[in-house]
């Protein structure tokens, strides 16, 4: 057993090493790991990979598809929530704070509703907390598949993609609108 412990520890400190100290492997397409567990991670310049492409079925459309690349040009603010989650009911009214302050200048906020399979659970959520961003409905979280080694189990957690629909920062917590506005309006003001 001890034997197996320590080729675990080695196969994942030898794992860990092929990727560099920063939270993206070079490449062409963004590769997540997040650096010494930091929560809050921000990429600059050269740094900032494509996101894949994000994208499900729209939790109150049925059979319509939403995309990150459906909002060409813009900042996206990619929530990932869920109705069950205690820290989501705090963090989706900022995230509303966010799109009504931020939509007119370029700025989108889009969720992403995991590991809710009754589809009206997580609409009464919106509706009663007034949310009016769009949100991919997506149970299984097939939609983060295309995010290398993204943690899909941390929810809630934000991505946020420049203009360009390049990841510029992730948090791993639950957000205030402050905590998100300087952010996307510093990427707002890119060109």
């Amino acid at each position: 057993m001890r034997t197996l412990g320590l080729l675990l520890a080695a196969v994942l400190l030898l794992a860990g090493c092929t990727t560099g100290d920063d939270a993206v492997s070079r490449g062409t397409s963004f590769s997540f790991v997040s650096p010494g567990g930091k929560t809050d991670i921000f990429y600059n310049g050269a740094e900032r990979q494509p996101i894949p492409e994000v994208s499900g079925e729209d939790l109150f459309n049925e059979g319509e598809q939403l995309a990150v690349s459906d909002f060409k040009g813009k900042v996206v603010v990619i929530n990932i929530w869920g109705q069950w989650c205690g820290p989501c009911r705090t963090e989706a009214p900022e995230m509303q704070k966010v799109y009504e302050q931020m939509k007119d200048k370029g700025v989108q906020v889009l969720g992403i509703d995991v590991r809710d399979f009754d589809r009206s659970a997580p609409q009464d959520f919106m509706r009663n907390r007034g949310l009016t961003y769009p949100s991919i409905y997506d149970p299984s979280g097939r939609s983060l598949l295309r995010l290398s080694g993204y943690p899909r189990n941390v929810v809630p957690s934000t991505i946020i993609v420049d203009r360009q629909h390049r990841v510029a920062a992730i948090f791993l917590r639950d957000l205030l609108a402050s905590d998100i506005l300087p952010v996307v309006r510093r990427l707002a003001a890119e060109n």
